[in-house]
């Protein structure tokens, strides 16, 4: 099946120069010198990313695309969006690229839209919740001043913290016990079982590729993540380009404007769990909940050549 796909798949260079796309691109962007740079650089980055030659080429444009259009960059370094391989099964194993925001990403949302005063995320160390305040029922934390001292101690958390410019105030906290079972609920390609095993060190080196998931590479930025989505969208402001961000974040985008959830770490319902959730209230049946499937090939791909 998969040479089969291969066989079929048309290349990369014909799709972006084919007069849809080339429109598409025009339109998304709304400036031909900027179109032009976008089409090179992407191409660019496909001809010496084998990552990228494996996908749809449809969705790796448009995943890059809304990049372009919210005024992000790729680059791994900046850590503001990846694009993200997945094999859907439901295309015959077909690779697509996800569009997977990161923590950097909703920080440079939020702050361009001129809403915020302050806001800030940070890991919370062994000895510094203090648990709740007995009369506002607030969690209060009382930081290690010597940094160095401070990183010597174990991540027991994540806090987040948010002020508006009419000065309002909202902070939120997860334990990371909390967060490593957030992961291990929404997200597809982590386990927490495989999670705790590999920090161990107990993952033969040639296994090591199954683990590329942020969830195993970058947890605390993935926890970031969390912290920053959960802040914003249920008490902050969020622009219109927060909003797009927000939607599309763990989807594979088609060039109609489509969108479909391929891995979701989110804790709020995606469109078609809603529509599933819809399902259920007008039918009476129960829809049984598909066994999560563990992706072991999502290997995040790298744009640093996309600039």
């Amino acid at each position: 099946m998969a040479n089969e796909i291969a066989k079929t798949k048309p290349k990369f260079s014909v799709v972006i120069h084919s007069d849809g796309i080339k429109n598409l691109i025009n339109k998304t962007l709304g400036d031909e010198r900027k179109a032009q740079r976008f089409v090179a650089s992407i191409c660019s980055a496909v001809a010496t990313n084998t990552q990228l030659q494996e996908c749809e080429p449809n969705s790796v444009i448009s995943g890059a695309l809304l990049g372009e259009a919210l005024n992000l960059s790729p680059s791994p370094q900046l850590g503001q969006y990846y694009l993200v391989p997945y094999k859907n099964t439901k295309k015959g194993g077909a690779t697509e690229a996800q569009f997977q925001m990161g923590w950097h990403g909703y920080y440079q949302l939020a702050i361009r839209s001129g809403q915020y005063k302050d806001l800030d995320v940070i890991e919370v160390r062994e000895g510094e919740y203090k648990g709740r305040d007995k009369l506002t029922g607030k969690q209060t934390f009382e930081f290690i001043e010597d940094e160095d001292e401070r990183l010597k101690k174990p991540v027991v958390g994540y806090l987040g913290y948010l002020e508006l410019l009419n000065g309002y105030r909202k902070q939120i906290y997860m334990s990371k016990s909390e967060m490593e079972k957030h992961a291990d609920t929404y997200s597809k390609a982590f386990s927490l079982t495989e999670y705790e095993k590999l920090k161990k060190g107990l993952i033969p080196e040639k296994d090591m590729w199954k683990y590329s998931s942020y969830w195993y590479k970058d947890f605390d930025g993935m926890a970031f993540k969390t912290i920053l989505r959960r802040l914003i969208s249920k008490y902050g402001v969020m622009s219109i380009e927060m909003q797009d961000a927000y939607t599309k974040d763990m989807a594979v985008l088609h060039e109609n404007g489509d969108y479909e959830y391929v891995d979701n770490d989110n804790d709020e319902p995606t469109v078609v769990q809603e529509a599933e959730i819809k399902a259920v209230e007008e039918t009476g049946e129960v829809i049984e909940e598909p066994k999560k499937e563990k992706e072991d090939n999502a290997k995040p791909l790298s744009l640093d050549d996309f600039e």
